[in-house]
């Protein structure tokens, strides 16, 4: 058993190429914490490319072997930086952790 965790956003931006920048650069980000935090198995982040008026703006889809390795990735240094950037750009955000 692994625990998957998935985390979408969408971005503050009205500007759609302002917001495709940002996009760009949370997944960026949040690709770049793989073998940097120990507990990550697997990162794929990317930014939304179809119905941006619609659709949330970047996904996040993370492994990890348990509820304390996410709870060690959350607080994991490199994590709480990426997520202050994260924070300064974005409206809203849906997660969801299930085993696989």
């Amino acid at each position: 058993m692994s625990i998957r965790h998935v985390v979408s956003w969408k971005l503050a931006e009205s500007d759609a190429a302002v917001r495709g920048e940002q996009a760009a650069e949370v997944a960026r980000r949040l690709n770049a914490l793989m073998g940097v935090i120990p507990e990550l198995r697997a990162v794929s982040a990317g930014a939304n490319i179809a119905h941006p008026d619609v659709n949330w703006h970047v996904t996040l889809v993370a492994d990890v072997d348990s509820l304390d390795d996410l709870a060690a990735y959350q607080v994991h240094p490199a994590h709480q930086e990426v997520g202050g950037y994260i924070k300064s750009v974005v409206v809203s955000r849906v997660a969801v952790d299930f085993e696989v």
